[in-house]
């Protein structure tokens, strides 16, 4: 299957054609999904050479284990599974305080004033560091939902938990970011 020819197909048909060995049909999965699950590696590891290493390695996987690969869910949310595997394991091998940059700095705006620029900022690092204080569980339903839009079901099966838990989780983080960055409301 040529790449050109595989891009208009959908992803259930591409996962089936790469499980049978397709490299280029694997290839346009790879080019679709990659720029969404970097996202949320940087988000979740805070290090783009860590998240860069956490992706490359998921789809390497993905790769292998395509064959096993049953379409319970789309082929998206099985790569956001494996990914955020992977961001978890490395936040479990981490010592220490995680330094999360999260949130990307605003951009600076010629009309904007330097005294809301800095306010913005200062928010930025207030939520940054609160990020940075939810469990790693809490960090990961967070960002899923509020940085990718998955809904509840799909963030239970990345997560490999019930909605209720996945409801449960995102009620602390919201709560704990919501105090977190009350002075700035």
């Amino acid at each position: 299957m040529e790449q050109d020819a595989a891009d208009g197909f959908d992803d259930d048909l591409l996962a089936v054609r790469a499980s049978e060995g397709d490299e280029d049909a694997f290839a346009v999965l790879v080019r679709r999904h990659s720029s969404r699950l970097l996202a949320l590696a940087v988000h979740l590891l805070g290090s783009r050479t860590d998240a860069e290493d956490a992706v490359q390695d998921a789809f390497l996987s993905a790769w292998r284990r395509l064959p096993e690969f049953q379409h319970k869910a789309s082929f998206g949310t099985w790569m956001y599974r494996i990914v955020t595997n992977r961001c978890l394991n490395t936040l479990r091998r981490r010592a220490g305080a995680l330094p999360l940059h999260a949130v990307p700095d605003p951009a600076t705006d010629p009309d904007r004033s330097p005294p809301h620029v800095a306010e913005i900022d200062a928010a930025t690092a207030a939520l940054t560091a609160a990020l940075q204080r939810l469990s790693p569980e809490l960090r990961v339903c967070w960002v899923l939902r509020e940085l990718h839009s998955l809904h509840y079901e799909e963030i239970a099966h990345v997560t490999g938990s019930s909605e209720q838990t996945v409801r449960g989780r995102l009620f602390r983080a919201r709560r704990a970011l919501t105090e977190a960055i009350r002075p700035w409301r």
